[in-house]
Parts: C-alpha cells; structure tokens; sequence
C-alpha cells in the first residue's frame, strides 16, 4: 500500500486530495496492525529536533518511529543545544554561538528523517509567515524533514484530525465548523491554519467562526464561509473543532476575549449529532467546558491517539521514498 503512495521530499503541509486519501488509509491499516511494517526502518534513525514544548506530538512521533523499527532521537535544542544564530550572513559576535547552516548539516549527517518542532515568534508577522526558522532547517539538513508544528502549520496534528472525521462521519461531505475560543493569552494559528487547509482540500463543508478582527490569513481559509455569529455557524453541525488563534492582522495580539464563545451543551441545541474535535493540551472551563470534554461527543481523545498512526504513515510513505 505504502508504495503507491506518490512520493514526496517532505511533509510540511497538504500536498494533494490524492495522496491525503492515501496517507489515511495507511495510517487505518497502521491502526489495525501497527507492526505491519516493523523492519522497514531498521538500521535508520529519526532525529526529532524541539525549540518548543511538546506531549503527544514527541511521544507520538517516538512511537510511530518505534513500530516502524527506526530508531527516535529526541533533542530539546531550546534547552538542550548551543544557542543558534538563523541569518545568514551573520558577524557572530554576539550571544549565538553555532550557525544553523552548520548544525543543520551535521543533524543530516546523523539521521535519515528529521522532524522539527518551531514555533512562530508572534511579533515579527513576516518572518513567521516565510516559517523561517522551520525553512532555515530544511533548507541545510539535505534530508526529508517532517513538521512538527511551524510557525503556520502542524500537518501532522491535521492529518490525525482527518483521519478522526473519517472514522466518525456517515457523510460524504459532513459539515464541520472551526470556532474560535477564548484564552489567557496568545495562540499562534499554526492548528487553525492547518485544520482549514486540510478540511477544505479533503472537500468538506467548512464554516469558520470567531469574533470580529480574529479573520484567519485568507491563504488557509479560501473556500471556507466566514460566520461571526457562533450560534448560526453551529447549527446543524457534524464535527465542531475548537481552537483558540491570536488576531492575525493585529499580529499575535488578544484583541478582547469573550467567554460566551467558550462551547457548552447549551451551544449545541441546533446541532444534536456534532461531535467536538480539539487538539490538546486545552484549557477546561475556558476554551471548552468539562461537560463537552468528558460526554459522549468528544472526539479530543481519539485524535490523540490518532497522532501515532498519522505519523506513522508519514515516516513510513518517506522511507518509501
């Protein structure tokens, strides 16, 4: 199955309806019997770099590297690794002590996939937006380089999500809605910018909404309807995906926070069969209630250990290639 996978060098974001379908049918097999393929990475190593914090991102990407038979390096370069200058052309004569040209190219040197995890800065809009430190790592490493959440996207915590919605819709085209949520401070839109790339490439109905001045970057959401009434964009909802994102055009600033906009049951009377999709980690009682979290419509575990199978599939369509 893997090899009729179209090839790709890296998997940064969503690449095609074709190969998404493929990709998830890997990782359902994956889910079935997740040591399918456990000697198709032996003798080969991932290095799975973190400039951020991470839970079910590191240990599921550990993992899906394990049941392929690859061994996972873990560096938490944020902590870990000498402090790292990313311009080029840069007079080091300051705090940074190693060039990414530099460690970028002995990272390739020792492993055979490398997976990065770096977030954006959330105050300088165009080097966020051109994912520079992200690209700065894939542009030096000379090997397939998995996201494990950029600046704009985390594709793997969206492949996982489609993944969920199919496993949960009788629909061909369910309707699935992504509200904004309240939060104590600012969120990038890495989650949100994906969800909507991928949900409108895997030809779902999309509808968007969250309070006045919190408008994606309109590259992610084309195809998708704007609603800035909550109550009219909920109704008659399949899948509700709930996420908290930073004003995009007052770049990374929290404009006003509404707690009405935090999803309950009562949110939900015009949508008796939506069932409720969120990344993780969330904040109870904020972003979603405890009632919504724990009853029978949430699918926020689920996507969890979804993230095993989806990056399976992926390191394993890239060992393929």
């Amino acid at each position: 199955m893997a090899n009729s996978i179209k090839p790709i060098t890296h998997f940064t974001r969503f690449e095609s309806l074709e190969l998404s379908k493929q990709l998830i049918d890997l990782a359902l097999m994956y889910k079935q019997d997740p040591f399918a393929h456990q000697s198709k990475g032996k003798g080969k190593r991932i290095g799975c770099i973190f400039l951020n914090p991470s839970l079910r991102t590191r240990v599921s990407t550990q993992l899906a590297a394990l049941n392929l038979g690859m061994d996972p390096i873990i560096l938490n370069m944020d902590k870990e690794g000498w402090a790292l200058e990313m311009a080029d052309g840069a007079i080091m004569n300051r705090d940074k002590v190693e060039h990414i040209r530099d460690a970028a190219a002995v990272l390739g040197s020792y492993f055979d996939i490398l997976a990065i995890r770096a977030f954006p800065s959330l105050t300088n809009k165009g080097e966020d937006l051109e994912d520079f430190v992200f690209s700065q790592f894939v542009k030096y490493c000379g090997i397939p380089v998995i996201s494990l959440e950029s600046a704009i996207r985390h594709p793997l915590q969206s492949l996982a999500d489609q993944i969920t919605i199919q496993e949960n819709t009788l629909k061909q085209n369910p309707k699935v809605v992504l509200t904004w949520a309240p939060h104590i401070k600012a969120i990038p839109h890495a989650v949100a910018n994906s969800f909507a790339e991928w949900t409108i490439g895997m030809g779902h109905d999309l509808t968007i909404t969250h309070p006045i001045g919190y408008e994606l970057d309109e590259s992610f959401t084309k195809g998708a309807k704007i609603e800035y009434d909550q109550s009219k964009a909920l109704k008659d909802a399949d899948f509700v995906y709930v996420k908290n994102w930073s004003s995009f055009n007052e770049y990374g600033k929290i404009l006003y926070s509404d707690s009405s906009w935090m999803l309950t049951e009562a949110h939900l009377k015009a949508a008796p069969n939506a069932k409720i999709m969120h990344c993780l980690p969330v904040r109870r009682n904020v972003e979603l209630s405890d009632e919504m979290l724990d009853s029978t419509r949430s699918l926020v575990q689920e996507q969890a250990k979804n993230r095993v199978v989806a990056a399976q599939a992926v390191i394993s369509h890239l060992l393929d290639s």
